[in-house]
């Protein structure tokens, strides 16, 4: 093995490389056994170990006897179906990556992960260019995680769960199936990069604007047709990518509208006179109803709505530099659009139904579909 051992001294005393080496496993797992022993009254402890592109099926055993004190475990690009017991020993492991192996089956990751020193150590997990349909339970227990990348899997949905992940700040879930985004999504107060692109998302939840310390969301290649209005909200937002979905390009109007049912244009004539009423005057069903009453956003309306309502897409200027088509919710059809006030331009409504309107739209709208 004098191959392998001038790789792996070219790296240093902290990092041993036996990438690529084009040996049978048997013959890496010989070598990683001689290079624990070695070890094991050096001075410094070797600290990264990399072993991409070696044709591995399993994690080498040698590696909990041999590298106990390792931060960085390398296994990408090998055959990997699961992270075996081995993983558990490694008690002080911030970094694993493990992409571009064929991991996704009920055993991929090893049992007791969630109760292992793991839990509280890793930072950094790699998953990416593998088989996963879900997202592992045990996963979803790492509560040190702040790198977590999922992307050119299978994935179809993304669970609830992820919202126990407090620590995260850089999400990749790019190249999967998800059609949903969870709004308990919004509920990573450290989130900085979220990555959804070529994924299958329709919509995105108005919880989002709760991503305070969100600087940058991918969403290109979807079926998104427009944003919701509270996304103008992620003040710390600098990238924000929207090419290759079906975005609306000129002002819309929903023409599906239902008429208010007559409880609602009572409970409407109530709250818009100020008509004055005690618990005694009424029933409880219709104190709790009229609670539910929703201001029309529209600040030249003062009209209000409970059940019934007209949505609107309407683009608005973002930062200065592009223009988003964002949902709005009005109480009539009748009711003027609310943006102009959000709005650095004050187009009238003639105006947006035009073509050159479209064009304008269309024109600025680059700028966050190249994005």
């Amino acid at each position: 093995m004098e191959e392998t051992g001038a790789v792996g001294a070219a790296a240093g005393e902290a990092e041993l490389n036996l990438s690529r080496l084009s040996v049978p496993p048997e013959t890496l797992e010989t070598e990683l056994e001689a290079r624990g022993e070695e070890r094991r009254g050096a001075r410094e402890a070797l600290l990264r170990l990399l072993l991409p592109y070696n044709r591995l099926v399993s994690l080498p055993r040698a590696l909990g006897s041999g590298f106990p004190h390792l931060q960085l475990l390398d296994v990408s690009g090998n055959a990997l179906t699961a992270l075996g017991p081995e993983l558990l020993a490694l008690r002080g492991l911030r970094t694993l990556l493990a992409k571009n192996n064929r991991l996704g089956g009920p055993g991929a990751l090893p049992k007791g992960l969630a109760q292992s020193p793991l839990c509280r150590s890793l930072q950094v997990l790699n998953l990416s260019g593998n088989c996963f349909q879900e997202m592992p339970a045990s996963l979803l227990e790492l509560r040190s995680l702040q790198t977590l990348s999922l992307g050119g899997n299978q994935l179809q949905s993304i669970p609830a769960d992820i919202e126990n992940l407090r620590s995260l700040e850089c999400l990749y879930l790019g190249g999967n199936f998800i059609k949903e985004i969870p709004p308990e999504l919004a509920n990573l107060p450290s989130l900085t990069y979220l990555v959804l692109c070529d994924n299958k998302i329709q919509s995105v939840p108005p919880q989002l604007s709760q991503l305070y310390s969100l600087r940058s969301l991918s969403l290109h290649n979807n079926l998104l047709t427009y944003l919701p209005r509270e996304i103008l909200n992620l003040i710390q937002l600098e990238e924000l990518s929207l090419r290759g979905n079906p975005l609306v390009v000129r002002f819309v109007r929903d023409l599906t509208y239902d008429p208010p049912t007559l409880l609602e244009l009572a409970a409407r004539t109530i709250k818009t006179r100020n008509i004055s009423y005690t618990p005694y005057d009424l029933p409880e069903n219709l104190l709790r109803y009229l609670a539910l009453a929703t201001n029309c956003p529209n600040p030249k309306c003062g009209g209000v709505y409970f059940d019934c309502c007209v949505r609107q897409i309407k683009f608005v200027d973002f930062c200065g530099k592009y223009r988003l088509p964002l949902m709005h919710y009005l109480c009539s059809p009748e009711c003027s659009s609310p943006c102009s006030s959000a709005s650095h331009s004050s187009t009238s409504q003639s105006e947006s139904d035009s073509e050159d309107e479209a064009s304008v739209a269309a024109h600025r709208m680059q700028k966050v579909l190249l994005g």
